[in-house]
């Protein structure tokens, strides 16, 4: 299994959609219960967003791999929770 690392904004409106749809697919799948997701606001943790590359949030990283970045759909949060069940 592997980490995925989120990297949010407190007040993002798609931030929040996407934890919507996370919590909706672990309702759905109980496998993604045991994912580890590291959540990072880039305002309150500026220090630890240092290496990843990205513009827009939502952005989620499985390891060292960006898997999406920007506006979430439940289809693309399911896409990134199956790439870190591999």
């Amino acid at each position: 299994m592997k980490e995925i690392f989120m990297i949010t904004l407190e007040k993002c409106p798609y931030c929040k959609e996407a934890f919507d749809y996370i919590h909706e697919l672990k309702k759905e799948n109980p496998n993604y219960e045991q994912l580890n997701i590291t959540v990072i606001d880039e305002q309150k943790e500026p220090e630890k967003i240092q290496g990843f590359n990205y513009y827009y949030v939502p952005t989620f990283y499985v390891e060292d791999i960006k898997a999406h970045e920007g506006v979430p759909s439940k289809e693309i949060i399911q896409k990134v929770l199956d790439s870190a069940l591999e």
